[in-house]
């Protein structure tokens, strides 16, 4: 039988018992034997913690005896950001308070349980901590003086003719020689907006190197030997000046990324090739051969300048010419044609020739902004589709500023320089710019408002999702950063990263908080832990809950399974696939076989509708949601004597209606989980 004993009744006995009389005082011998019976309440609670739940179990004297000195801040947390964390679980802190007072279902028996609902820190990905463990490298005086050539003649700054994005990966390769695959690193540096001026141009270091003279009499299909001197990189490849002119040798797509092919500019070479003819130029072939014999000062011509009278005669010419160095001025125009992005310079009062930056590096991107203002200095290659002028820039400036045509190493006069962050990762062979990851530059901080490079107390969730915007502003829902940036506290200052998404109108923090329900059962008088999990995935955009676990699984079968086989199966917004049909965008289960054969045919080819179904549902069941609950709960393990249980309620699309369903999965091993079963099976 059930007895319910009210929390006051049993509060009147307790204040008895303190009395100094016996249990059966009342008694007084008047009913011989009779004994307070024992009351039970056995019960299963549905219960919802509350701010001052979390802060009773953080204070419980049972629980800090349990964090010790080493888990004290961890089980503080609990109580001020109401959460739990994988420093300071619930599983291990959740059963004190169950069993004190602050508890208001504590009159409760064994055999009674609770179906605790509360919040748990989740991290949605691994990288922002993999960031903030980074190593932090600030680049060196020393490091300046290699890229610049010399120990003497340089400036402690990387600029338009010796870039960061050049640089960095070898600079990295040296100081951080036991990297490994996957690592990450902060790095520290400066940059400066346009070229030094010298005063005096350097003796080569190999005084015997005499310029050829050949360029200007070079012929399409001409095997030549040239003696130049590199003037220009881009990303596909770099200009060869010898005493006769200067031409565009062609490298291929991957130049930048592979370095420039540790070519500087100021690089003496020897280059054998073979000269070709394209877009009214003529130019080295892919296949050129070329050694490096030193290296001296480079010194620009005087720039010709592009403006509409002088593009509208060259675009207007019929002979294949060298290459000319000047100065263009224009507006930035971004256009998107069949999925490709072209950038235009609009040169005032040009009726048809515009200007084209040629093989942007990785630094100057962020300077052709649709409808900015630039002068860009470099080399007109050729002329494209019959009136786009394409340029190898030496300098590109925004917004009117003079562009620096010289450069040497000696500098007399500079611009000025400012502090840069960035977050590069290593693949295992090379350093790299991270992928989606971005830090706010010395300027980002003063935008901001900031007096020293770095943000405090509330400030990052204030001003990150300004900053993106800044950032990104043609940004396409569902884009994910991550924002490294300083963070000062207790007198100092430590790198934190956060992962922000797209909502298609703002920034928006990665769910940071999750909401769990988690069984506790009392037995043998104490709380325990009983592991089984049910989680809840609601359908519709927005929902953070389904979002993250939706999303992890999109990740997964783009790591494990496209990456693998050549296949596509995660469409371009990178937010859903048609292996298994999860959609971190719809949050649900799309199982519509039109859709996944439209997005990757090859995986479904002589499959009927019914096949291509069973074949997701099968994926889904056994491969994909497996995966993503072993990374979003790596700690789940089996308990002996008890099967651990994992429910998910989740819906799926089928073009016509979404429909809920429950799949189950126990815990055979250390985040190992086993399909059971899935109601939408039933039936079958």
């Amino acid at each position: 039988m059930k007895q319910h004993i009210s929390r006051a009744l049993l509060m009147v006995l307790a204040a008895g018992a303190v009395t100094g009389c016996s249990e059966n005082t009342w008694n007084n011998e008047e009913l011989k034997g009779f004994e307070v019976p024992e009351t039970t309440q056995v019960e299963t609670i549905e219960y919802t913690m509350t701010e001052a739940d979390y802060a009773a179990v953080a204070s419980n004297s049972t629980n800090k005896t349990l964090a010790g000195e080493a888990g004290a801040a961890a089980l503080k947390a609990v109580g001020t950001k109401l959460c739990f964390s994988d420093a300071a679980p619930a599983r291990d802190y959740v059963p004190a308070w169950l069993g004190s007072s602050s508890f208001p279902y504590f009159t409760l028996t064994d055999g009674s349980a609770v179906r605790l609902t509360f919040n748990t820190a989740v991290s949605p990905s691994d990288i922002p901590a993999k960031i903030e463990a980074a190593a932090d490298y600030t680049v060196s005086d020393e490091d300046y003086q290699s890229v610049w050539g010399s120990e003497n003649d340089y400036i402690p700054s990387f600029a338009p003719s010796h870039t960061a994005a050049a640089s960095i990966p070898g600079i990295l390769s040296k100081a951080l020689p036991d990297a490994e695959e996957g690592a990450y690193a902060i790095v520290r540096y400066r940059s400066s907006a346009a070229d030094p001026v010298f005063s005096a141009p350097a003796e080569p270091e190999e005084p015997g190197f005499t310029l050829s003279d050949v360029l200007a009499t070079a012929a399409p299909d001409d095997e030549i030997t040239v003696n130049g001197v590199v003037t220009a990189l881009c990303a596909q490849g770099f200009m060869l000046t010898d005493a006769s002119g200067s031409i565009f040798v062609y490298k291929g797509s991957k130049f930048e990324e592979e370095n420039f092919g540790g070519l500087k500019i100021g690089n003496q070479i020897v280059l054998s090739g073979t000269v070709e003819a394209r877009n009214l130029s003529i130019q080295i072939t892919s296949g050129s051969t070329f050694e490096v014999v030193g290296e001296q000062e480079v010194t620009y011509p005087a720039p010709a300048t592009f403006d509409a009278a002088a593009m509208a005669e060259i675009i207007a010419r019929t002979d294949n010419a060298l290459a000319i160095y000047g100065t263009m001025k224009g507006t930035v125009s971004i256009t998107t044609n069949n999925g490709r992005t072209n950038t235009n310079i609009l040169v005032e009062g040009s009726e048809k020739a515009q200007g084209s930056p040629y093989g942007m590096l990785t630094a100057d991107k962020a300077k052709y902004t649709d409808g900015a203002k630039v002068t860009v200095t470099g080399y007109l290659i050729n002329v494209a589709g019959g009136r786009y002028c394409n340029m190898v820039a030496t300098s590109v400036t925004v917004d009117g500023a003079a562009a620096s045509t010289s450069s040497s190493r000696a500098a007399t006069e500079t611009a000025p320089s400012q502090a840069e962050y960035a977050v590069y990762t290593f693949n295992g062979t090379r350093w790299a710019p991270a992928a989606d990851a971005v830090m706010p530059s010395h300027a980002d901080y003063q935008a901001m408002g900031q007096r020293y490079d770095n943000l405090s107390e509330e400030a990052p969730a204030t001003l990150l999702p300004k900053f993106l915007k800044v950032k990104y502003p043609y940004a396409s829902e569902g884009d994910v950063r991550f924002v490294a940036y300083f963070y000062y506290a207790s007198s100092a200052t430590t790198v934190r990263c956060d992962e922000y998404t797209f909502n298609g109108a703002e920034w928006t923090p990665a769910a940071t908080v999750v909401s769990q329900t988690a069984q506790f059962v009392r037995s043998q008088g104490k709380w325990i832990y009983d592991p089984n999990v049910t989680i809840t995935l609601p359908a519709g955009k927005g929902q953070e809950l389904s979002t993250l676990y939706y999303q992890t699984c999109v990740d997964w079968v783009k790591a494990q399974i496209d990456d693998k086989t050549g296949a596509t199966y995660v469409t371009k917004y990178g937010n859903n696939e048609y292996y298994s049909g999860t959609s971190a965008y719809q949050g649900n289960v799309d199982l519509r076989a039109a859709s996944a054969r439209a997005q990757y045919a090859a995986g479904y080819a002589d499959m009927t509708d019914e096949q291509v179904v069973a074949t997701m549902k099968k994926r889904f069941e056994t491969e994909v949601m497996p995966a993503a609950l072993a990374a979003l709960h790596p700690d789940a393990e089996p308990v002996s004597g008890v099967d651990v249980i994992y429910t998910i309620n989740f819906s799926a699309y089928d073009g016509t209606a979404t429909t809920p369903y429950v799949i189950k999965y126990k815990v055979t091993g250390r985040a190992q989980f086993e399909f059971m079963e899935c109601t939408w099976n039933a039936g079958k």
